[in-house]
């Protein structure tokens, strides 16, 4: 009887100790599985960047798999490769950003491979860019001069632009030429003056200078004949 009751005490404890293993093994497993890389963490979007295209794919995988991201355009039917790059993913998110001029309603696949085998597919559904292009980017208007680059005018620039100079009168050709004429008109006798002096003395201005050498002229002349006849009635007496 005893050994039979511990027989079944030990399967008991058996069982237990099972359905806490099976138990922490999916625990495990489930918790592998949260932190495993996978396609959902990869997604790809269609900016402007500085009125250029982009696309840029952001990868959230936490457990920080390295992956392989390659970009294809998709034409009718044609494919080209637009470019690779690699990205290792985070609880943030990482991303890549591939430079594409891309054109409204385009269409792009994008490819991950990640961890070996781990991912090997395509971010569902493909990207189709916006039905808008990108506006080019406007260029920045040049900055308006400061007002301090403007001299600030002095006291004495001030008053002499409020109260203008009084302008000097320059004499004309005409009147120069007429007051040249007339500074010598004003010491020589004038024209009447002359006829006035001859009206009144009969003759002109050297009248009494003859008149004077004339009478001395006499007078010498007499004075010789007084002595002349002086001397010959001297010599006579004798």
């Amino acid at each position: 009887m005893a050994i039979v009751s511990i027989s079944r005490r030990t399967a008991r404890s058996v069982r237990i100790l099972g359905v806490v293993s099976a138990s922490a093994a999916l625990a495990l497993g489930a918790s592998g599985n949260a932190l495993a890389c996978s396609i959902g963490d990869f997604s790809a979007t269609a900016k402007c960047d500085g009125g250029k295209g982009a696309i840029v794919v952001t990868d959230v995988d936490r457990s920080g798999t390295s992956a392989h991201i390659s970009l294809f355009l998709e034409n009718n039917g044609v494919e080209k490769l637009v470019g690779e790059q690699d990205v290792r993913g985070s609880a943030r998110g990482a991303s890549v950003t591939f430079a594409e001029d891309w054109q409204p309603g385009a269409t792009y696949r994008i490819h991950v491979k990640a961890g070996g085998t781990l991912v090997d597919e395509d971010i569902k559904p493909n990207l189709t860019t916006p039905a808008t292009a990108c506006a080019p980017a406007t260029p920045s208007t040049p900055a308006s001069p400061s007002q301090s680059a403007t001299p600030t005018p002095t006291p004495s620039d001030a008053a002499s632009a409020s109260s203008p100079a009084t302008p000097v009168p320059t004499p004309s050709a005409a009147q120069s030429s007429t007051a040249a004429a007339a500074a010598p008109a004003s010491n020589a006798p004038s024209a009447a003056a002359g006829q006035s002096n001859l009206a009144e003395t009969g003759a002109d201005s050297h009248t009494g200078l003859i008149a004077g050498i004339a009478a001395a002229l006499v007078v010498v002349g007499g004075g010789a004949v007084f002595f002349g006849l002086r001397r010959r009635g001297a010599g006579s007496g004798r």
